[in-house]
């Protein structure tokens, strides 16, 4: 797949890039602009940048929707700027920053991929500023893009973005691919899908695969509940792991101890 963008609504558009099936986003206002998320590395960074300028050249504001590296560690890559996030996102990025540039590091080595390696090894993410707590709204002039953290989730600091019709909700949801839990908080995670399901809204842009629909946020958002549910079980003593993993709709679920 080549990096592309998708239209998914007036002046609000989805790019979707080949490496990890990252979907990333932009919105445009009659003044500025905001980036949705800016990608692995600096140099991945620097290419949704010249993506983003066959569209706009507007002055630019970003929100990262959590601290994972695919989403935030191409910052660097744009203009100096605003920066959004939930105030829990920069404490990550700080906490996990190196952990996450050495393990993906060998991950891009150990596939042969040694361009995406070096530009990894050598990008050091700038911290969001953290202003999303739980709620801002984002004048581009003529259109207000309001930035939520609808609760915990993926991760305990996850940001959406919800542009009219559409909503950018970061790895809350996920297409084409199970969610990952490695720092979820899992008990609370089909809430906070509830709470994007009440917004009004019919188009569900994911972090990772194609836009979503409202069915198909529903279905993950249930599937989400019966992990909790077997999660709860486990962690009551209940059910023994080996049940759970099998029940379970999704696998790598970190079970409590």
């Amino acid at each position: 797949m080549a990096d592309r963008w998708l239209e998914v609504g007036d002046g609000v558009f989805a790019r979707r890039h080949d490496e990890l099936d990252l979907t990333t986003g932009l919105v445009v206002g009659a003044e500025r602009a905001l980036v949705v998320d800016t990608a692995g590395d600096r140099e991945q960074g620097a290419r949704l940048r010249a993506a983003v300028r066959t569209i706009t050249k507007l002055p630019l504001i970003i929100v990262i929707t959590h601290a994972h590296f695919d989403h935030c560690f191409g910052t660097g890559a744009f203009p100096a700027g605003p920066v959004h996030a939930h105030p829990r996102c920069r404490a990550a990025i700080v906490a996990t920053a190196d952990a996450q540039r050495a393990e993906w590091t060998r991950h891009y080595r150990d596939r042969g991929d040694h361009a995406t390696a070096d530009a990894l090894a050598a990008t050091d993410p700038p911290l969001p500023g953290g202003t999303v707590d739980p709620v801002l709204d984002v004048d581009l002039g003529g259109r207000t893009v309001g930035l939520r953290h609808p609760g915990r989730g993926h991760t305990d600091h996850d940001v959406v973005a919800v542009a009219g019709d559409v909503v950018f909700a970061g790895d809350l949801v996920e297409q084409g691919a199970p969610p990952d839990l490695g720092d979820a908080v899992v008990a609370d995670w089909p809430a906070t899908v509830s709470a994007l399901l009440a917004l009004d809204v019919s188009t569900f842009v994911p972090g990772h695969g194609d836009p979503m629909d409202r069915a198909e946020v529903t279905t993950q958002r249930d599937e989400l509940a019966e992990v909790a549910a077997l999660h709860a079980a486990v962690a009551r003593g209940e059910l023994d792991l080996a049940t759970a993993t099998a029940r379970s709709p999704f696998p790598d679920v970190p079970w409590p101890a």
